[in-house]
């Protein structure tokens, strides 16, 4: 095992990252993780709050809300400085910005393990790399060494012929 490590040129930390991130398989083995109530109330508010459904339905409330009020058709439940509103937007935001913000928390914390891998398979990426261009640089050493041999051959056999034509000169020289 030595031996190949010196062959392809690796470190000894590099090459025991490569074997351990080759007998890693984190989509295998990642388990759907089980969400407390907590959780999925709060990825449903978030979902539901940052939709334009939600948007388009609160603002048709508020208008109902405001021209019932303003109109007085009915009886006045909350006169112009809307101060009963502006109570139930407050107690919404109050609410709903720290759910939100308990949902934005859980999804840092997935997106921070999916950089994690991402960054594992493209240091395995690397590493593999690596090995294929050494690889190929032994390859291509191992071919001018048989095409030396060969031209050396080529050589010994050439030369008796030469030297039998008379001309003395080596193979391939100028006349």
């Amino acid at each position: 095992m030595v031996e190949h490590i010196n062959k392809v040129h690796l470190s000894p930390d590099d090459y025991k990252r490569l074997s351990e991130l080759r007998h890693m398989r984190p989509a295998e083995r990642r388990a759907r993780p089980h969400l407390s109530f907590g959780q999925r109330f709060a990825d449903k508010v978030a979902t539901t709050v940052g939709s334009w459904r939600f948007i388009i339905v609160q603002s048709v409330i508020l208008a109902i809300w405001i021209a019932l009020n303003v109109v007085a058709l009915v009886y006045h439940w909350d006169p112009y400085p809307f101060i009963l509103l502006n109570l139930i937007l407050s107690f919404q935001a109050a609410y709903t910005a720290p759910v939100i913000m308990m949902s934005q928390n859980r999804q840092y914390e997935i997106d921070h393990r999916h950089a994690e891998h991402d960054y594992q398979v493209n240091v395995k990426a690397e590493l593999e790399i690596e090995l294929l261009h050494h690889k190929i640089d032994m390859m291509r050493e191992q071919e001018i060494v048989r095409l030396m041999n060969v031209l050396e051959q080529l050589s010994a056999h050439l030369a008796p012929a030469a030297a039998a034509d008379g001309t003395g000169a080596e193979p391939g020289a100028a006349p």
